[in-house]
């Protein structure tokens, strides 16, 4: 019996221990990359309570870049409307007479610009052999300029007449004034700081043409050298 039990025990293997499998989960685990957490958690924004808008504030502002606006403009209007003016006063030409001429660049030499209007003296029209430029001398009964114009008169242009002329008030050189010394110049227009170095000589009617302004201050002249002389006469009485 012994030997019996001891078989029986050699012939029955030894049993062995195997370990638990491990519970089965319902839940599934996946593997989520950072980039996709990274969005997922930036779509998500915490709610904020909107801020508060300041009407007035904002009203102030708004006022505030108006008139800026309104500001701007008007300087860049302004700008242009004094640069026009300036380039017109420029362009512009007065008829003026020769008293008028002298008064008005003694007062402002900046502006010469000039027509000048008168009568032509008579005797004073001289062609210098060493020049190219006319000479003669303009009127308004009172005051004498001479006149220099490089070119040829016009058919109308007459001794004794009236004439207008277009060019600058200059002053007088040295050299003019020993050019002007020995010629048929009167001795109002020798005895002038200025000439009138004109660049176009207008005839535009007839021998008798002459701007309106122009006439009325030679018949004012005229008028007072009639009354001047009726005065001498009377008091010579």
């Amino acid at each position: 019996l012994r030997n019996c039990s001891t078989l029986s025990t050699l012939r029955s293997p030894p049993s062995i221990s195997h370990p638990a499998p491990p519970p089965i989960s319902t839940t599934h685990h996946y593997f989520i990359s950072p980039t996709l957490r990274f969005l997922s958690t930036s779509t998500r924004r915490i709610p904020t309570r909107p801020k508060k808008v300041d009407i007035g504030a904002r009203a102030r502002q708004l006022q505030t870049r108006r008139l800026w606006t309104y500001a701007l403009t008007f300087s860049c209007v302004a700008g242009f409307v004094v640069l026009v003016l300036n380039n017109f006063q420029d362009q512009l030409v007065f008829y003026v007479t020769p008293t008028d001429a002298l008064e008005k660049y003694t007062k402002n030499p900046s502006k010469t610009k000039f027509r000048l209007g008168g009568l032509v003296l008579e005797g004073s029209v001289v062609q210098p052999s060493s020049s190219k430029e006319m000479e003669f001398v303009i009127t308004d009964l009172i005051t004498d300029i001479l006149v220099r114009y490089e070119g040829s008169l016009p058919d109308l242009f007459r001794e004794g007449h009236s004439v207008v002329v277009e060019g600058f008030v200059k002053p007088f050189t040295e050299e003019i004034k020993r050019d002007v010394s020995t010629r048929g110049v009167s001795s109002k227009a020798r005895s002038g700081d200025c000439y009138f170095s004109a660049t176009e000589v207008l005839a535009k009617h007839d021998e008798k043409y002459m701007p309106q302004e122009v006439a009325a201050a030679i018949e004012k002249n005229k008028k007072m050298i009639e009354d001047g002389l009726e005065g001498a006469k009377e008091s010579v009485a």
